[in-house]
């Protein structure tokens, strides 16, 4: 082997090592995770929404037809669900798969447990909901109204308290979980906007939404309050703060979903009729 190739070799061990001391120490150093997570999440948005232009510019004949504001509206949808697929990947495994907020395998408060990893996803899910809200107020309100900004507001301030303080992440993780339906509220608009509304890709998405809905925004939010009920006496024990957004964040968010909910079920409905008429 050439002397040349054993420095690049080297070399990219020496890069690879600074790079792992980097992570290690300030992208994911327990006091510097919050900041890090946060600025990557935004960075991520920012690369996503490039991406999606750059694929359907190149792939979709719907796309290259859109006016201007369908297209921002079409690469920020493609943000939002890659960060909702990730993020629901995240909180079914830390509520149902992972032991850091099982009661049979630790003893100390599960209203108090963190680790890098769900302060991580937290703080990636955080840039989203900036970067998101910004879309909003920059195009507003053609990429959401009023509901869209309490939503994300409401959101984004729970699960920056979950990061920032460590408490509470669990039930944090419990509502971001309702984040599974937003890939298929997507995927209405996109088959909507390519002119597949009586398609039966439309239809069977319809259902897919209902039942998605049902259990991650209605089912899952009573078994979330059930599971307050049972810990309560480790939910006092949270700074008011905290104690009133376990409680009020996820109620007010509770409301928006059963209204949401009604308009699906009427959606649902009058699709379904039309199919039968014919």
């Amino acid at each position: 082997m050439s002397s040349t190739s054993l420095q690049t070799i080297g070399a990219i061990k020496a890069y690879h090592h600074q790079a792992k001391h980097l992570v290690n120490n300030y992208l994911l150093a327990d006091p510097f995770i919050p900041y890090t997570s946060i600025l990557t999440g935004i960075f991520l948005c920012k690369v996503v929404y490039d991406l999606c232009h750059f694929i359907s510019n190149s792939h979709s004949k719907t796309y290259i037809i859109l006016t201007k504001i369908q297209r921002i509206e079409w690469n920020n949808r493609g943000i939002s669900t890659v960060h909702a697929i990730f993020i629901s990947a995240m909180s079914l495994y830390f509520v149902f798969w992972s032991d850091l907020f099982s009661d049979r395998w630790h003893n100390d408060l599960v209203v108090f447990r963190s680790s890098r990893l769900s302060s991580l996803g937290l703080g990636l899910s955080i840039g989203y909901f900036i970067a998101d809200l910004g879309m909003i107020f920059w195009k507003y309100p053609s990429l959401g109204g009023l509901e869209y900004i309490v939503h994300h507001s409401l959101s984004g301030v729970a699960v920056a308290y979950s990061l920032f303080s460590g408490e509470g992440q669990l039930y944090t993780y419990m509502v971001l979980i309702s984040e599974i339906t937003t890939p298929e509220i997507n995927l209405r608009w996109y088959l909507d906007t390519a002119g597949m509304k009586k398609s039966m890709a439309y239809v069977v998405n319809g259902v897919f939404i209902f039942l998605a809905w049902l259990v991650a925004r209605i089912l899952l939010f009573i078994y979330m309050f059930y599971h307050v009920y049972l810990h309560y006496n480790q939910v006092m024990r949270m700074h008011i703060f905290g104690y009133a957004l376990v409680f009020g964040v996820p109620a007010a968010l509770g409301v928006m979903n059963l209204i949401w909910f009604a308009k699906i079920v009427r959606g649902v409905k009058k699709t379904l009729a039309k199919r039968c008429e014919c």
